[in-house]
């Protein structure tokens, strides 16, 4: 960004707003595992999915169709067949302080969804590479404010060994990496897709448990996993149809403003009522 040296298309403080938020998101999401089982995280996260919907409906004025919501309810109900199976699982644990658990889930899954919202936005309306930027820049300060003031102590508690360190290191390579690649996401294809599409990291757990931990997972899963894909192929089906009409459609536009100009043109007389039948054309073809 520094590099391009161009005036920023929105304004800076509006980038610190979506840090703080992003931030908390995550902050919430992550200390819920201490007091509620993963079962419940991922159902509850479920909830930034209908945010996000509710979210681009009023305030970007995004409009779905019935297919788009068949494909919603579809990759949904593959994740509940996944959270029902870990229900009746042998290594489910119920956690600490369940209620307080899933209360956090539900607050950073509201939050998840007002980012993933202000992202879009930020990534049609202003820039990718001065979103990426400033929230980097702004989410690292406001971390390590909050580290500061809230997790000094467990910060100090860490002894940093090798097997402490990597899984820091994989951690924040796998966040760059992911935080790189949403906007190009969101900027193709918004924030709906974007959270439909990370039902499916429930099922990528699933492989690591078996070809890393060699642990076996109940026939539910597979099911699972082809009903998130399923129900992503649904949502986004209809989408280069819709495009290829509108093209259609303003081709046609064109063609008939082009066709008016001609017209025009033999019937030019230098009347009054001609020039005012010109001008409305225009003002039709402009529009």
């Amino acid at each position: 960004m520094l590099y391009r040296r161009q005036a920023l298309k929105a304004k800076w403080y509006y980038y610190i707003l979506l840090g703080a938020v992003d931030v908390e998101a995550n902050f919430l999401v992550v200390k819920a595992y201490q007091y509620t089982s993963i079962t419940s995280v991922m159902l509850l996260d479920c909830w930034t999915i209908p945010c996000v919907l509710f979210l681009t409906w009023f305030f970007l004025k995004t409009k779905y169709r019935f297919k788009k919501l068949a494909g919603v309810v579809i990759c949904i109900a593959g994740l509940v067949v996944v959270v029902f199976s870990d229900v009746h699982s042998a290594d489910r644990s119920s956690g600490s302080n369940p209620i307080k658990g899933d209360l956090l889930v539900l607050a950073g899954a509201t939050l998840y969804g007002v980012t993933n919202v202000g992202e879009e936005y930020f990534v049609k309306s202003a820039d990718r590479v001065e979103l990426m930027a400033f929230l980097g820049i702004f989410g690292a300060i406001i971390s390590a404010i909050q580290i500061v003031i809230l997790e000094r102590d467990e910060l100090r508690s860490i002894h940093w060994t090798a097997g402490a360190t990597f899984p820091f290191v994989g951690f924040s390579v796998s966040m760059f990496l992911f935080y790189s690649g949403v906007p190009i996401l969101l900027k193709i294809s918004g924030s709906t897709m974007l959270n439909l599409s990370l039902l499916t990291s429930d099922m990528w757990a699933v492989l690591i448990r078996i070809f890393a931990y060699q642990e076996k997972v109940d026939w539910m899963y597979f099911v699972a996993f082809a009903a998130v894909a399923f129900g992503l192929i649904v949502y986004s089906g209809g989408d280069k149809i819709e495009q290829n009409t509108a093209e259609v459609a303003d081709e046609e536009a064109g063609a008939g403003c082009s066709e008016a100009g001609h017209d025009y043109g033999r019937k030019q007389d230098g009347s009054s009522s001609s020039a005012a039948g010109e001008g409305s054309a225009e003002k039709a073809c402009v529009s």
